[in-house]
């Protein structure tokens, strides 16, 4: 068989995965969670499909993480040049164009040494990213579970996670993007914390007084609200625990009913007029157990979001909804 033959016999996202690379894992991102919150993705796939899935991730997320920073880039210089007609020129890309007269965007990159940002670089917001290995500036952590991906940002100043997944709604409901494949849902972490009672309660009371703040997030009185929590590879990490450690605040937390207080008490702490309503939550707060691979048995690390309903399902359990309905995102 010829290789034009061949190609023509690919299914589009074998086609596609000829031109997406897929990153390689960060072995540096367990100590870097243990030191502080990272913002991120993580998603539910096809078991045995992962490299598939990531593929696809990374095509969906490029596309919506870019046009993300862009926007708020926008908004900034927006609200930073009121009043001032003189606007910056967009410096010349690589191909040796100018970029047309906007606003100064600066586009995270990963450098040479894998990973920092380039200075006195910019690129013009129509500006096509074509190598995901270099536009694409997120950490693949390695899990110790099967069918799930995490995508990290590898910087504190990081774009909204919230609005690129709810974006990606958007768009799969209109028809502009296509359902995929291999990627079932796709939770957007706000924070990761390590799990430690002071450190979750802090997390969850920073996330609630944003989501309060927000003024897109139109909310009734007594503000109801429901946690979910889900401890994926929990038997296997409780086994994992050293017996001198049994004891400790971790194996606590691991106790659903446990962490279920101390997220409830966080939000209550915040907005003292709540209450919990797990049939129609104008606000959840999801905690997900991150399985990461390289990190010591007795230290654990979740990922933390506060969402607004649109985003979430409460049946058969509260979790954020499927990209695409059927039997394919249910174990999601």
């Amino acid at each position: 068989m010829t290789e034009e033959k061949e190609e023509e016999e690919l299914k589009p996202w074998e086609q596609h995965s000829r031109v997406i690379s897929i990153p390689r894992f960060d072995y540096n991102s367990p100590s870097s969670l243990l030191q502080r919150s990272h913002s991120g993705f993580l998603l539910t796939c096809t078991i045995k499909r992962e490299k598939s899935a990531t593929k696809e991730a990374i095509s969906i997320l490029h596309k919506y993480v870019g046009h993300n920073i862009i926007e708020n880039s926008q908004r900034l210089e927006s609200s930073n040049t009121a009043g001032d007609s003189k606007r910056r020129k967009v410096c010349t890309d690589d191909t040796g164009g100018k970029c047309a007269d906007g606003a100064e965007i600066n586009s995270i990159e990963e450098d040479s040494a894998g990973g920092g940002l380039q200075k006195n670089e910019c690129h013009s917001s129509v500006k096509t990213a074509t190598n995901a290995e270099t536009d694409f500036d997120m950490s693949l952590v390695k899990l110790t579970r099967n069918g799930l991906l995490l995508l990290t940002f590898p910087r504190e100043h990081s774009p909204n996670t919230i609005n690129i997944v709810s974006n990606i709604f958007q768009s799969l409901g209109s028809g502009s993007l296509k359902s995929p494949v291999w990627c079932h849902r796709i939770f957007p972490i706000q924070a990761t914390c390590v799990l430690k009672e002071k450190e979750l309660q802090a997390t969850v009371s920073k996330l609630v007084l944003q989501f309060v703040n927000d003024e897109q997030n139109k909310l009734s009185r007594p503000v109801k609200f429901a946690v979910g929590y889900n401890r994926r590879g929990f038997e296997e990490k409780q086994n994992k625990i050293p017996n001198d450690t049994k004891d400790s605040d971790v194996l606590a937390l691991l106790d659903r009913n446990k962490c279920f207080t101390i997220v409830a008490a966080a939000v209550k702490e915040v907005v003292s007029d709540s209450a919990v309503d797990l049939k129609s939550p104008e606000l959840s707060v999801l905690v997900e157990l991150l399985p990461i691979s390289g990190l010591p048995s007795e230290l654990l690390v979740v990922g933390v979001s506060a969402l607004p309903q649109k985003l979430v399902t409460t049946k058969p359990r509260l979790s954020i909804r499927a990209l695409v309905s059927g039997t394919n995102a249910k174990n999601g």
